[in-house]
């Protein structure tokens, strides 16, 4: 069975866990700091990922809706 794509759902939900831990916490455990800063920017990279591939999709079905109104 192959795994699935990470979602961006998944990795947006984790993004926002990490800033609320951030901005609620007065003292952050530096031993936390490291895995957290890789989590966020692997989180990061998969939503971008998505969002630019969402936009890429989108711009095509357009760009043929557009040639084909011609």
């Amino acid at each position: 069975m192959s795994k699935s794509p990470e979602s961006f759902k998944e990795n947006y939900q984790k993004l926002q866990e990490i800033a609320q831990k951030l901005a609620n916490s007065s003292e952050i455990d530096i031993d936390e700091l490291v895995p957290m800063v890789d989590d966020a920017t692997h989180a990061y990279q998969v939503c971008k990922s998505r969002i630019e591939a969402v936009e890429k999709a989108l711009n095509t079905r357009l760009d043929n809706d557009d040639s084909e109104a011609e």
